[in-house]
């Protein structure tokens, strides 16, 4: 397993374990992982954001932290704020990542969820210029969520 992806997993479990909110001094965790601190800071950035469900806030200075918090809403709302970030353009591993977030916090059905992957896969937009993918794979994407909210 990739150092990136046992830090998320360890924040994962922290959030588990303290009812979606934990709060991280950056330095001390990269100290229990083995890791150097910019790879907790690349993992906060990528992995848990916003668009995933994910607030975060951070105190610099001696006594500074990071604190990361599971974003409780409706499906609705979530579907909302999912289809507000998508902006003009996405690229297909932005749409995979967000059909994996919608699958793990159950907003969306497995059999949905491939269908909506395929629907953006470069194979299916192959006759769509390559420079408007992108925009032409968040249009689809952002039409297909409305239909589900």
């Amino acid at each position: 397993m990739r150092m990136s992806d046992l830090v998320a997993q360890y924040i994962i479990e922290m959030l588990d374990r303290e009812n979606g909110s934990a709060e991280i001094q950056r330095n001390e965790l990269a100290g229990n992982l083995g890791c150097v601190p910019s790879q907790i800071n690349y993992v906060i950035t990528s992995r848990f954001t916003p668009e995933k469900g994910y607030i975060v806030e951070s105190r610099r200075g001696g006594g500074g932290f990071i604190r990361i918090s599971r974003v409780k809403m409706d499906r609705g709302t979530a579907l909302m704020h999912i289809i507000n970030s998508i902006g003009t353009t996405l690229d297909k591993a932005s749409a995979e990542a967000m059909l994996k977030n919608m699958l793990q916090r159950d907003m969306i059905e497995l059999t949905s969820a491939r269908l909506i992957a395929s629907a953006l896969s470069d194979r299916t937009l192959t006759n769509v210029e390559q420079s408007k993918r992108d925009a032409v794979r968040a249009d689809l994407f952002k039409n297909m969520l409305l239909t589900l909210s």
